[in-house]
C-alpha cells in the first residue's frame, strides 16, 4: 500500500550563486551502488561513538524495499557503510521506511515502514545488535480492525520511559508490555471542523509530556482547497483518557501566511516558543520559517504567529523540506529543496538585536553532492550538523553529509 503524500518540491530550478559562505562541506556516503540503499527522506541520527544510522526508502539486498544503514568513521577519514538490515517482501514483509530511526536502551533501533505488514499498512519494528550482526522483529502491524494509524511516514520519538511516539493518519502510542507492545491512539485526524489531516512528520514532546506536531493539510484555510495545514498540540493520554487535541495555528487563514507545512518535525526553545517551516506561501509565496508564541499563563487567547523568515523564488534558496533546529546559541538551521545551484542549501537563521532574523546560506548543493534535502538537520556530539539529501550525489541516490556551520 503506497500512501505517499506526494513531496511539494519541484528540483529543476537551475541557477548560479557566487557568494555563498565558506563552510568546511563534506559527503559521508553517496547512496546508489549496488545493492545499496536509495532515497533518503530522513534525518540521521548518532550514537556515542560517533556512528549515523538512517534509512533509505528504496534500494538495498532485495530490490527496492528498503535499508536501515550505519555510517562508522574510520581512520583518514574515511566512513564505512553497514547495512543493519535490508528490507524484503519475503521476511517481514515490510517496506518503504520513510522515517529515520530512533535509539534506545542497549543500541536498539526503532522505526517505522510505510507499507507491508500483516495489514499492508506498514509496521513498527526493532532492530538489536546481536553477536555481530543484527536482528529484526515487528513491534507493531498497522492498519488491524480500528486502527487509523495506516501507513506511517515521520520519525518515531521515545520518552524516559521507553514508550515510542509517531504520527500516520493518527497519533499514535506505542508501549512496552510483558509481552510485547501495545499500542494506543491517541487522535485521529480527519480535517474536519477545523482538525488538520495528513501529519507528515513526526511529533516533538515537551517535559510535560505535551506532543507537538504538524500536518499538511486541513485546518479550514481558505487558500487552500484542502485547508493549508496546522501545528497541533496534544496532551496527554488517548482521547478516551481525556487528552485533548488544540489546534494552535491554521496556516493560509491570513493574507501572507504561510501554507503546507511538509517539513520535518518543530523546534521548541526554553520558552515554549514553537518553530517549524512551510513548504510555500509567506510574504514572498516561496516558503517560510515561522515561530508560534503561547499566551501568557492563564490567559485564554491563541498563539501568535510571527514570520521570521519568507522565502523568495531566488539564489539563497526557497521551499524548506525540513524543518528547523537550534544550536546552544539560539540559531536556527534548516534546508531548502530548491534555489541556489538548483538543488537547495543550507541555512543559518541569527536572531539580530532588533528583533529580526539574519540569513546565512551556508551551502547550496549541485547536484554531485547531493539534490533535494527532505529532512531535518542534526547536531552531533562533535558540534557539526549532519544531513541527508533525498537524490543526487555520484550514484544519484541520495547522500548523507556533514557540515562544520
Amino acid at each position: 500500500m503506497r500512501a505517499r503524500f506526494p513531496l511539494l518540491l519541484p528540483f529543476l530550478f537551475l541557477a548560479s550563486f557566487s557568494s555563498e559562505a565558506q563552510h568546511h562541506f563534506r559527503v559521508l556516503h553517496a547512496f546508489g551502488q549496488s545493492r545499496d540503499g536509495v532515497g533518503v527522506h530522513s534525518s540521521v541520527i548518532l550514537d556515542g561513538q560517533g556512528n549515523v544510522y538512517g534509512t533509505t526508502v528504496g534500494g538495498g539486498a532485495y530490490g527496492d524495499f528498503g535499508t536501515v544503514f550505519r555510517l562508522a568513521p574510520g581512520k583518514n577519514g574515511r566512513w564505512k557503510e553497514t547495512l543493519p538490515h535490508s528490507f524484503s517482501s519475503r521476511n517481514e514483509g515490510a517496506d518503504g521506511p520513510y522515517g529515520g530511526v530512533v535509539l534506545g536502551r542497549n543500541g536498539v533501533l526503532y522505526g517505522t515502514t510505510q507499507n507491508g505488514g500483516k495489514y499492508t499498512a506498514g509496521v513498527a519494528f526493532e532492530l538489536t545488535p546481536q553477536g555481530g550482526g543484527w536482528s529484526l522483529r515487528v513491534i507493531h502491524d498497522f492498519g488491524g480492525p480500528g486502527d487509523y494509524a495506516c501507513c506511517p511516514w515521520g520519525s518515531l520519538i521515545m520518552d524516559p520511559q521507553g514508550n515510542l511516539y509517531g504520527t500516520s493518519y493518527a497519533a499514535f502510542e506505542l508501549s512496552p508490555v510483558a509481552r510485547g507492545w501495545t499500542e494506543t491512539q491517541l487522535h485521529d485526524f480527519t480535517g474536519k471542523n477545523g482538525d488538520g489531516l495528513g501529519p507528515y512528520a513526526g511529533p516533538i514532546r515537551d517535559v510535560a509530556g505535551n506532543l507537538y506536531g504538524t500536518t499538511l493539510l486541513g485546518g479550514g484555510g481558505t487558500e487552500c482547497d484542502a485547508g493549508c495545514g496546522t501545528v497541533w498540540e496534544l496532551s496527554p493520554g488517548s482521547e478516551a483518557q481525556g487528552g485533548t487535541e488544540h489546534i494552535l495555528h491554521a496556516f493560509g487563514v491570513t493574507k501572507g501566511d504561510g501554507g503546507f507545512p511538509s517539513g520535518g518535525q518543530l523546534a521548541i526553545d526554553a520558552h515554549g516558543n514553537l518553530y517549524g517551516t512551510t513548504a510555500s506561501g509567506g510574504p514572498r509565496l516561496a516558503g517560510t520559517v515561522f515561530k508560534l508564541t503561547p499566551p501568557p499563563s492563564g490567559a485564554s487567547s491563541e498563539w501568535k504567529e510571527t514570520i521570521i523568515h519568507g522565502f523568495g523564488e531566488d539564489q539563497n534558496g526557497y521551499l524548506p523540506g525540513g524543518g528547523v533546529i537550534f544550536d546552544s546559541s539560539g540559531n536556527l538551521y534548516g534546508t531548502t529543496g530548491v534555489g541556489g545551484a538548483g538543488c537547495g542549501g543550507v541555512f543559518k537563521l541569527s536572531p539580530q538585536s532588533n528583533g529580526t532574523w539574519k540569513y546565512t546560506l551556508l551551502h547550496m548543493f549541485h547536484q554531485s553532492d547531493g539534490c533535494a534535502p527532505d529532512a531535518n538537520l542534526t547536531f552531533g556530539p562533535d558540534g557539526r550538523l549532519y544531513g541527508t539529501t533525498s537524490i543526487g550525489g555520484a550514484y544519484g541516490g541520495g547522500v548523507v553529509f556533514q557540515l562544520t556551520p
